[in-house]
């Protein structure tokens, strides 16, 4: 569960700190930062990229360091695949979810209960440049010189027995996503960098098939 949440906020688009948000400052001009933030989602097609997250359990004293692949196109069609340390799935494709650990696969509808309805309805939201609009969150935007800051608490009791603050980052010169952090109320966390991103690559529709 904890790590399909991860994915699904991932396609916040176009987001590392703390909860506390260290070093930044309330946004000046809200108004103009959403609008930018909906007209770079609205030409998002496609992102494909790399990613590192690293793992901190509050029950060990070393993080866990995985890396692997991203790729996302409209609408709805993702693919997230890890492969080192360990080899781990996970495809979004519309409303259903394909997942292979090892040998292990599962697939899930996300219409068969109203926490998934509601992970995918935040989903759309995010790539159309509406989480601002989102009233299952509660939403706070910061900034410093270089980056905006979209700092996320759940309002509703799914997600908040799960997530605690959800942190993204933006960079101000191109509005892509470079790292989230995920405050668990657990006291995990999971934080992902994303790097070498390209921006409406061809991606073919094979890589989000669930069979």
């Amino acid at each position: 569960m904890r790590k399909i949440l991860l994915l699904i906020f991932i396609l916040i688009s176009g987001f590392t700190v703390k909860a506390q948000l260290a070093g930044y400052t309330p946004v000046t001009n809200l108004a103009e930062f959403k609008k930018q933030f909906v007209v770079i989602a609205n030409k998002t097609e496609s992102i494909k990229c790399d990613f590192v997250q690293e793992k901190n359990l509050s029950m060990l004293s070393e993080k866990i360091v995985s890396k692997g692949k991203f790729w996302f196109k409209k609408d709805n069609l993702l693919r997230m695949e890890y492969n080192k340390p360990f080899e781990y799935l996970m495809i979004l494709n519309k409303d259903n979810m394909y997942i292979k650990d090892g040998a292990k696969e599962n697939k899930v509808s996300t219409r068969s209960n109203k926490l998934f309805q509601q992970i995918n309805k935040i989903t759309v939201d995010c790539m159309q440049g509406m989480v601002f609009n989102n009233p299952d969150f509660v939403v706070k935007a910061y900034e410093n010189k270089a980056n905006y800051a979209i700092e996320l608490s759940p309002a509703g009791k799914g997600l908040k027995e799960f997530i605690k603050t959800i942190n993204v980052i933006v960079s101000k010169s191109d509005y892509a996503v470079t790292t989230i952090e995920m405050d668990e109320n657990s006291g995990d966390n999971t934080t992902l960098h994303f790097t070498n991103r390209e921006v409406n690559a061809a991606i073919p529709d094979a890589l989000f098939a669930i069979r």
